[in-house]
C-alpha cells in the first residue's frame, strides 16, 4: 500500500467526539521522544502532518488523520514523560484508557519502542494492559538508524525474551523502522493493508 492522501481530521479529548465514520482505525502510540511524529510523517510521506517538536510530550491529544480516504491514523499521546506534571500524567492515562476501552473502529494499536535502549517497565506493563483487555497489537522499533545491525537484532531478540519470561506465551508482531531512511515503511503499512482487507471482509 502506497499513501497518496492525508488529512488532518480532529483533535479532541473527548472520545465521544472522534470520527463516526464505520472506518479502520490504527493507533500509534509510545513514551514521548520515542519519535511517533517523524515515524508518522514518514508513514504519510508528509513532512508536517504530525507535529514534531524537540519538547518530549508534544502531544496531548487524540489525534485523527484520515489516510487514503478509507482508514484512520491515530496519534495518541505519549507516556512515561518525567517531566510531565503527576496531574497530566494522570489525565493522559484516562484519556488513553478511554480511547482503547470505548472506540470499536480500533483495529490494532501500534506500540513505538526506541531499539536502542533496554526494556522499560512503563512500555511492559502499558503492553501486558493490552494483552490482559484484549487489545491486539503490534510493535514498532524505532531509530534502528542509531545501530548497526547486530546491535538492532541483538537489541530486539533481548526485548522479545523478556516479554516471554513474563507473561507472554507469544509475542506479538513486530516491525523495525527509521523515519530517516524510511526503514521498516512498506512492511507497516503492507501491514495495515491486509488488516483493513480483513476488516471490509468480515460480515
Amino acid at each position: 500500500m502506497r499513501v497518496t492522501h492525508s488529512e488532518f481530521v480532529i483533535s479532541n479529548t473527548d472520545v465521544a467526539k472522534c470520527p463516526k465514520e464505520p472506518l479502520a482505525e490504527y493507533a500509534f502510540i509510545g513514551r514521548s521522544n520515542v519519535g511517533k511524529s517523524s515515524l508518522i510523517n514518514t508513514l504519510c510521506a508528509r513532512k508536517n502532518l504530525a507535529k514534531t517538536s524537540g519538547r518530549p510530550g508534544k502531544t496531548q491529544l487524540i489525534n485523527h488523520f484520515k489516510i487514503n480516504k478509507n482508514w484512520f491514523l491515530v496519534d495518541l499521546p505519549g507516556y512515561g514523560y518525567a517531566k510531565t506534571s503527576k496531574t497530566n500524567k494522570k489525565a493522559f492515562q484516562q484519556l488513553i484508557t478511554r480511547y482503547f476501552e470505548k472506540r470499536q473502529q480500533l483495529i490494532s494499536a501500534f506500540v513505538l519502542i526506541d531499539i536502542r535502549h533496554q526494556p522499560q517497565r512503563v512500555d511492559l506493563d502499558f503492553m501486558e494492559w493490552l494483552g490482559t483487555n484484549y487489545i491486539p497489537f503490534a510493535i514498532i522499533f524505532t531509530k534502528a538508524d542509531k545501530l548497526k545491525p547486530l546491535a538492532r537484532e541483538r537489541n530486539i531478540k533481548h526485548y522479545l525474551e523478556k516479554m516471554r519470561e513474563e507473561i507472554w506465551e507469544e509475542t506479538p508482531p513486530y516491525f523495525t523502522t527509521s523515519s530517516l531512511h524510511k526503514t521498516g515503511v512498506e512492511e507497516v503499512l503492507t501491514y495495515i493493508d491486509q488488516l483493513n482487507k480483513e476488516f471490509k471482509n468480515t460480515p
